[in-house]
């Protein structure tokens, strides 16, 4: 994958936040910090070069860019974080103004046709049958028509960081569905299995906020 494009655009979007929840959620100095995040963006520029291209269909792609920079992150630091540590850094360092903003956004589009039409064709996708890093998903409407299901079977960031050596972090990542749906706030998350903790897939269930 090249670095110029969205790597390189959620580098400059996100790196300062990165840098900062060093200090504020895991303790830090700022000079620990700038030398973290300066080890950081090498490591993220070689995991990246390492990733394939993925195809213009996929919708993927940011997830898979968002892991890689968490990844380098952690693998900068001079001690390993535990899960706990791990997921409130993440979820602090992306939680920005404008990532609410985003989810915010998203959240006023769920559910719509649009929303609907892209979940069934994304299942149809199949994009983890040819890229590793990517993801297969299966889609399940509720019957009773409050919301949905997308169900994975493979996942990019499992893959990713169990090369990277960071396997037992993965649930740091799968915690963000639950920040980013509230924020949304046009859906309540539900999950009952993740690959990383062992599930037969992730579920991702969506029911809508009366």
């Amino acid at each position: 994958m090249k670095y110029a494009g969205m790597p390189m655009g959620m580098w400059a979007l996100f790196q300062r936040s990165f840098r900062k929840k060093l200090v504020s959620v895991l303790g830090y100095t700022d000079a620990q910090a700038e030398e973290i995040k300066t080890k950081a963006l090498r490591k993220y520029r070689i995991i990246i070069a390492s990733l394939p291209e993925f195809e213009k269909e996929d919708r993927f792609q940011m997830n898979i860019v968002s892991c890689a920079m968490l990844c380098a992150f952690l693998r900068s630091l001079p001690k390993r974080p535990s899960v706990e540590e791990a997921t409130a850094y993440y979820r602090e360092a992306m939680m920005t103004g404008p990532m609410k903003w985003f989810c915010r956004m998203s959240g006023k589009n769920k559910f719509s046709a649009k929303d609907l039409a892209s979940m069934k064709q994304t299942a149809a996708f199949r994009a983890a049958d040819r890229n590793p890093y990517s993801w297969n998903m299966e889609y399940y409407p509720y019957p009773d028509n409050s919301g949905y299901e997308a169900r994975f079977t493979k996942c990019g960031i499992c893959t990713l960081m169990n090369e990277l050596g960071l396997y037992d972090l993965v649930p740091a990542m799968c915690r963000l569905d639950y920040t980013m749906s509230e924020a949304a706030g046009a859906s309540d998350f539900v999950r009952e299995h993740t690959l990383a903790e062992g599930g037969p897939y992730c579920d991702c269930g969506y029911k809508k906020k009366h």
